[in-house]
């Protein structure tokens, strides 16, 4: 039986790619067009995985999904880097003279917004999918309407790619991270990374103290991300990701951390995929 994976999105997006990627080719895709309706999937049991982009390396964490990763209790078993390549792709026989409108996910946009200004003529819409609007072109047959979308975009829906990689910075990637609604629990061995979140109160030095327990413990930060909590104001809760080649120093921090942050709660214990 395949397993059915949420993405945000629909078939052609990089979710769709990651997927593909991460899963194989026997699997069942959930399309959904927002990252709410994906957890929605997940929760009702209409999906038994997602694929969520959790941050770009130009335009940074997509917060949003923080809280919605620790609100709905999901678990992080895992993560996958995508290199973007954004394309321009318009209805077949379009020139990039016709375009007077390009339309595409916010994050597309902004990670491209330096090649439109040769165009001053092209309005930028944004839209809920990259893949989506290179679909409703096809289906409607919209003429002076491009969009920016993946390579496969372009195949699986017949557009002329106009304009390869207009992306402003060549290197660029994205996190996913792989979400289920219970943990997928991996040999001790196999783990290198985790997903935490905690909240520090307002002494001096709380949020130094905790990094440096992380740091005593050889614990690696790759990644620190804060969250107003929407209860209290002006009080902050820490995402953190973290790295290590031993298990058993994890294991140490985490109950140190216990003891010292408010409300420590482990996201996910998954493999490091970038050494």
């Amino acid at each position: 039986m395949s397993l059915k994976i949420a993405i945000q999105g629909i078939k052609g997006s990089n979710h769709h790619q990651v997927a593909i990627d991460y899963f194989g080719n026997d699997i069942e895709l959930v399309e959904c067009l927002s990252f709410d309706a994906l957890v929605d999937k997940l929760l009702s049991k209409e999906a038994d995985q997602g694929v969520m982009a959790i941050e770009n390396s130009i335009a940074g964490s997509i917060i949003p999904n923080y809280a919605l990763v620790n609100h709905n209790d999901l678990h992080i078993i895992g993560e996958y880097y995508l290199n973007i390549h954004h394309n321009l792709m318009v209805l077949k026989g379009q020139k990039i003279e016709d375009i007077t409108e390009v339309s595409s996910h916010p994050m597309a946009l902004l990670q491209c917004k330096d090649y439109f200004r040769q165009y001053p003529n092209i309005k930028l819409v944004e839209d809920v999918d990259t893949a989506e609007t290179a679909k409703r072109i096809q289906e409607q047959k919209l003429k002076h309407v491009a969009a920016i979308a993946p390579k496969v975009a372009a195949e699986l829906y017949g557009l002329d790619i106009v304009a390869n990689d207009i992306q402003t910075i060549q290197n660029n990637a994205t996190r996913f991270i792989i979400v289920k609604t219970k943990n997928n629990v991996l040999p001790e061995a196999e783990i290198t990374k985790a997903s935490l979140r905690f909240i520090t109160d307002h002494k001096r030095g709380s949020l130094a103290a905790v990094l440096n327990v992380m740091s005593d413990c050889r614990l690696n930060l790759t990644k620190i991300q804060s969250l107003p909590v929407i209860e209290t104001p002006w009080k902050y809760s820490f995402f953190v990701d973290v790295t290590f080649t031993d298990y058993a120093d994890f294991t140490k921090a985490k109950s140190l951390l216990n003891i010292m942050a408010e409300d420590f709660k482990v996201l996910g214990e998954y493999k490091n995929v970038r050494q």
